[in-house]
C-alpha cells in the first residue's frame, strides 16, 4: 500500500489537482489502481522521496478520441442538469462508463466519453509518505487484481460482480 501526496499540472498551466489538504492518494502497487505511467515511476520509491514525473498521453488517461463523443436523448438525464456534470452510464457492451456532459442543446445532450484529462501530457511532483504491504481487506477492496479502477466497469469479473460503483468485489 503506498500513501502518495501529489500535484498535478498541464504544461504551463497552474495546479489541476493535488492532495494538498486532503488525505493522501493511498494505492496498491500493481493493482492498475492509478494511471499506469506514474504507477511506473513511483514503482521502487522509499518512504520520503519526492520526484517529478512527466506521463504522456498513452501511459495517462489514453489520446482523445473524437469517436467517444456522441448525443443522448435529454429525457435519459435529471432535470438539473448542467454542462460539466459527470455521470455512470452503461454502454452497449454492459460496461460502466462515465460520461461528462458537454453541451446541453435541446432535446439533446452531447456527451464525452473521453476522460477530461485525455490527449493531454501530465506533469506532476509526488512525494511518498509510507510503502507497506496491503491488509487482506485492502487486497479484496481492489478489484481482485483484474486493474480496473473503481467506475471502469468490470472487464475482469462481470456485471454480476460490481457494485453501484462500477468495482469488482
Amino acid at each position: 500500500m503506498v500513501s502518495l501526496d501529489y500535484t498535478l499540472r498541464l504544461d504551463d498551466e497552474g495546479v489541476v489537482d493535488t492532495s494538498e489538504g486532503r488525505e493522501p492518494l493511498m494505492y496498491i502497487q500493481g493493482q492498475g489502481q492509478i494511471i499506469p505511467g506514474l504507477e511506473k515511476e513511483v514503482a521502487g520509491m522509499e518512504q520520503g522521496q519526492e520526484k517529478d514525473v512527466v506521463v504522456p498521453p498513452e501511459d495517462g488517461y489514453g489520446e482523445y478520441d473524437s469517436d467517444l463523443v456522441e448525443n443522448l436523448p435529454r429525457s435519459i438525464f435529471p432535470p438539473e442538469l448542467e454542462e460539466g456534470m459527470a455521470f455512470r452510464m452503461r454502454t452497449d457492451d454492459g460496461r460502466i462508463a462515465v460520461v461528462y456532459v458537454e453541451e446541453i442543446q435541446g432535446d439533446e445532450v452531447v456527451v464525452n466519453l473521453n476522460h477530461p484529462l485525455a490527449g493531454k501530457t501530465l506533469y506532476f511532483h509526488v512525494r511518498v509518505n509510507d510503502v507497506r504491504d496491503a491488509t487482506p481487506e485492502e487486497m479484496t477492496m481492489s478489484c481482485d487484481g483484474c486493474g480496473d479502477e473503481c467506475g471502469g466497469g468490470c472487464s475482469c469479473c462481470g456485471d454480476d460482480d460490481c457494485d453501484d460503483e462500477g468495482c469488482c468485489h
